[in-house]
């Protein structure tokens, strides 16, 4: 199974690459991630809605065929670390890719979210888009790590 965060954003700090670097290269190869970014739309006096159809119309370019697609959206499920492993190891069971999307600014269009087999939240709190990478990035990494019974996870 591979993992794809697809992420409306390409020009992230320094700070915020090296994090989420860290965390993939620590994924073991039967949970892969790969992320790829999407330019975001210029905003330039658009309405919101133009700018996420825009945006929503290159994440769903980038989203490769017959993958499960993961809205991360403030609406979506909050789950504990362990529900995020359960459903994970779920995930690897079942062989089958998984997209996890992050929006723009404005967040994501309807077609993105209506495209989604689930919305997770990863907080109710509005994140910086650098920082719900760096969160997602080392989220997986840690429900991995349960899964396999690595001490990276304390409770």
């Amino acid at each position: 199974m591979k993992l794809w965060i697809l992420a409306v954003g390409d020009k992230m700090p320094g700070w915020v690459e090296s994090a989420c670097a860290e965390y993939l290269r620590r994924m073991p190869r039967e949970a892969r991630v790969e992320l790829v970014e999407v330019r975001p739309e210029k905003r330039s006096g658009q309405p919101a809605d133009r700018i996420k159809a825009a945006e929503a119309a290159r994440l769903l370019e980038k989203c490769p065929k017959g993958v499960r697609v993961v809205a991360l959206d403030e609406r979506g499920a909050e789950l504990t670390t362990r529900e995020l492993a359960a459903r994970l190891s779920d995930w690897l069971a079942d062989g089958r890719d998984t997209a996890l999307v992050i929006g723009g600014a404005d967040g994501l269009a309807p077609e993105v979210l209506e495209r989604a087999e689930m919305k997770l939240a990863l907080s109710r709190l509005t994140l910086p888009h650098g920082l719900a990478r760096v969160l997602l990035a080392e989220q997986l990494y840690r429900a991995v790590s349960l899964i396999q019974g690595h001490p990276y996870h304390r409770e």
